[in-house]
């Protein structure tokens, strides 16, 4: 009986984006938390400020998302811990989460960035919701780079 290697999920997502803008101008729009939960289009949020370094970001199309930053070193790197689930009454946080991280280097015209997400090995057990978020939020990061590519072109 042969055996048939068993799939696991990644613990991290990893994307690169060349965008034909100032690196301050996308560090503008990358050291916002949040900034990436949306529904395809980058639309403003409303922020709910919970702590120094805790926001509830507001998103009409996809819901509530607890965020908190982590580090921020502009222009180059910025992250946050991004809490997956919908608890967001005043107790702490004890569901899954993910580290978003977002590298940034100048480049001739313009600036390149890297996003590493992970975390998702430590979501538990359940593989199945592993990988549907993991899937999900691969999907997301190349919707939402697409985007901030047009946003940030534009001007």
């Amino acid at each position: 009986m042969s055996q048939h290697p068993v799939e696991t999920v990644p613990d991290a997502i990893e994307r690169t984006v060349d965008i034909d803008a100032p690196v301050e101008r996308v560090w503008t729009l990358v050291s916002q938390p949040g900034w990436f939960i949306n529904g395809g289009q980058i639309v403003e949020h409303v922020i709910e400020r919970v702590s120094d370094d805790v926001v509830v970001v507001h998103d009409a199309t996809v819901g509530r998302f607890r965020i908190q930053t982590v580090r921020l070193e502009p222009p180059t790197y910025a992250a946050f811990r991004w809490e997956a689930g919908e608890r967001l009454d005043g107790d702490p946080y004890d569901g899954p989460t993910t580290l978003v991280e977002f590298f940034l280097a100048e480049r001739p015209g313009g600036a390149t960035v890297r996003v590493v997400e992970s975390g998702f090995a430590g979501w538990g057990d359940d593989e199945a919701r592993r990988r549907k978020a993991f899937d999900d939020n691969t999907e997301g990061w190349e919707l939402e780079f697409a985007e901030a590519k047009r946003l940030l072109e534009q001007g």
